[in-house]
């Protein structure tokens, strides 16, 4: 008599279980999860991870995708309600990314993300931070070594905070005084910095050899949903890597007695300040795309605009008939 045939396994509404329309991904923390981990580009998902975490935590980790309302995302984006326009666009647009993404897997057939809208910066003028004041900055001791060291790598290689903070120590060439960095559109670039910084590296790094640059205050959790990912975790200190929103928070309360205004700067404004100062000390639009790596010498337009004086001496330095007098 022939074995019997084994019955096919139970309906679960016409899946395969591990699929993107799986039940499991159907929920919002591993619908978030995937998403996370089709991002290639390493500082665009720390970024977004932060804001995504916050959406977990107002829905809760099994609740269902394609139940997301707008009053969800509102509860997710109010902790940022007062912040700079800058940083509300940068946590809008991780839910309207996610949203997109998970409409493409037919996750989510509404757009939750539909009644918030982008914020325009104000426009204060010369966002450049002083020289002066920042040289006091960083040479303050009362602030700690990791962020007078973050503080001046930015400013020094021009470089945006998210390449800076994904840093580890193997990205670091301290012989040729560079660093290699993911930027924005995911290539491999090298950023450059000068003295300062390379008399302070080995302080901090304090014979490391391994593992992220920028550590946290504290030791990571081993486990749980604030456990970080192995590449952000330091092999020697077992202190996980430092996040954006606390840097920007420190930088922040670092500079306030310093800002006129009284609000205290942001780490962007480093690399702005970075290109202002070299735009006045005479740098040309290709040395400062050079530095920056702007892929637009257009982008560039804000820091070599020297006015109408210049203007006038190229004119008459240029004038044919005034080089033939000089003759």
């Amino acid at each position: 008599m022939p074995a019997a045939i084994p019955p096919p396994p139970a309906d679960h509404g016409g899946t395969v279980p591990g699929s993107v329309a799986g039940s499991g991904a159907r929920s919002v923390g591993a619908a978030v999860e995937r998403f996370l981990s089709s991002l290639r580009t390493v500082t665009t998902r720390g970024n977004y991870a932060h804001t995504l975490a916050r959406l977990t935590a107002v829905t809760g980790p099994q609740r269902p995708v394609a139940g997301l309302t707008p009053d969800d995302y509102a509860a997710t984006m109010a902790p940022w309600d007062s912040a700079a326009a800058a940083t509300w666009n940068r946590h809008l647009s991780a839910l309207t990314s996610f949203t997109t993404w998970a409409q493409r897997q037919d996750l989510l057939e509404t757009n939750p993300a539909r009644r918030l809208e982008r914020r325009t910066p104000a426009r204060r003028g010369d966002r450049a931070i002083p020289a002066t004041r920042l040289e006091m900055l960083f040479t303050d001791t009362a602030h700690a070594l990791r962020d007078r060291v973050l503080w001046r790598l930015l400013y020094e290689t021009a470089a945006r905070a998210e390449e800076i903070l994904c840093l580890n120590i193997e990205d670091l060439d301290t012989e040729f005084r560079r660093a290699r960095v993911t930027s924005k559109g995911g290539a491999l670039e090298y950023v450059h910095w000068a003295t300062a910084t390379a008399r302070l590296l080995p302080r901090l790094l304090a014979g490391r050899i391994a593992g992220p640059v920028f550590l946290a205050d504290r030791r990571a959790p081993t486990s749980g949903p604030r456990a970080p990912a192995a590449a952000d975790l330091c092999p020697t200190t077992r202190r996980g890597r430092l996040s954006y929103p606390r840097a920007e928070h420190l930088f922040k309360t670092a500079t306030a007695e310093l800002d006129p205004h009284g609000q205290g700067w942001t780490l962007h404004q480093l690399r702005h300040s970075a290109l202002q100062h070299l735009a006045e000390a005479g740098r040309t639009a290709p040395e400062l795309q050079a530095k920056s790596r702007h892929q637009h010498l257009g982008s560039l337009g804000r820091y070599v605009r020297l006015g109408e004086e210049t203007s006038a001496r190229i004119t008459a330095e240029h004038d044919p008939a005034a080089q033939r007098r000089t003759r």
